[in-house]
């Protein structure tokens, strides 16, 4: 067991560290990583984006499945995390979970990988579909399409039967009828607010016995997100998450192995802009009142740099 405070973990996105015997604290960093590598310049309050969206949506999903949540509160963390301003707005105090080793994944659309592989097989994950579907076709009722995680890179698909033998039938039901109707629960509150969930992920762990939904939940990073007032059928669609980032880097020639090359200026903060309006959409809500309410100054143009640093500083001192 890791000693209080220390880090346990370090994803592309997120910090993880022991915060007692059952708990850990999620820190969401700036940090964004495209093509399976992390880019070098940090997305200002992009952590805080996807933390906020992740609390909103723990709160409306409650009803259908616990989750790990235990407080978002800075005042609430333990030693030395509580003392820490860099964050407030990104960190989550939770209950340690074993992970299931399945990325639950909820399609409503035909998008992404799931619309090429229909393109080549009719099917998305051994999903049979029928023909004549296009892309980002709304699809006849959304579909479980599991993922499991490889060693580095990109998730794998699985199949049905596949995602059984990982982990038995009963909880691969269990887990489609969640994903399934938290995925409904999701999409249905977007789409009054103007916004298509083409599809999201989820990851689910058993704490004491309880089946929990953990890490994020309906954020830019796990979902795919179109304003509905543009969308069209038969064509990839604009949405507010990293693709914009990847469009530039589709044609600054980069080979897509590290190092990869730092973002001008204009495409941080064109991202940053796209993630914000992310928040504000499908809450209804301003992202500056709510760094406000959880005690985020506006702070000057070089915040974000100055969050990296902080971090940083924290997972050095804590590895």
């Amino acid at each position: 067991m890791s000693g209080p405070g220390q880090l346990v973990a370090r994803g592309k996105v997120r910090d993880v560290y022991a915060a007692g015997d059952d708990a850990l604290l999620l820190v969401a960093t700036d940090r964004l990583s495209a093509f399976d590598v992390v880019l070098p310049d940090p997305i200002p309050d992009k952590g805080r984006v996807l933390t906020a969206l992740s609390l909103y949506w723990f709160e409306r999903t409650a009803d259908l499945v616990g989750n790990h949540l235990l407080s978002a509160d800075r005042a609430a963390f333990p030693a030395p995390f509580g003392d820490e301003p860099s964050l407030a707005g990104r960190a989550m105090l939770v209950r340690r979970a074993e992970v299931v080793p399945l990325e639950c994944v909820a399609r409503g659309y035909l998008a992404g990988s799931g619309w090429s592989q229909y393109a080549g097989s009719g099917s998305v994950c051994g999903v049979e579909l029928p023909g004549g579907l296009v892309e980002s076709g709304r699809l006849p009722e959304p579909i479980f399409t599991p993922t499991t995680k490889a060693a580095e890179g990109h998730d794998v698909p699985v199949t049905p039967h596949e995602a059984i033998d990982i982990v038995g039938r009963g909880l691969f039901e269990r887990l489609k009828e969640l994903t399934l109707g938290i995925y409904e629960r999701i999409a249905s509150t977007a789409a009054g607010r103007g916004v298509i969930v083409a599809d999201t992920k989820f990851e689910f762990g058993f704490a004491a016995g309880d089946l929990l939904l953990v890490d994020e939940v309906g954020t830019p990073d796990s979902s795919r997100f179109w304003p509905a007032e543009s969308y069209e059928p038969g064509r990839a669609q604009p949405s507010f998450d990293k693709q914009y980032v990847r469009d530039w880097l589709d044609t600054s020639g980069w080979d897509r192995e590290p190092p990869p090359p730092s973002l001008p200026p204009d495409v941080v903060a064109g991202t940053a802009a796209r993630y914000v309006e992310a928040y504000e959409r499908v809450t209804g809500g301003s992202f500056v009142e709510h760094l406000s309410a959880v005690g985020v100054a506006r702070a000057p143009q070089r915040a974000a740099a100055l969050d990296a640093a902080s971090l940083d500083r924290i997972r050095k001192e804590r590895a």
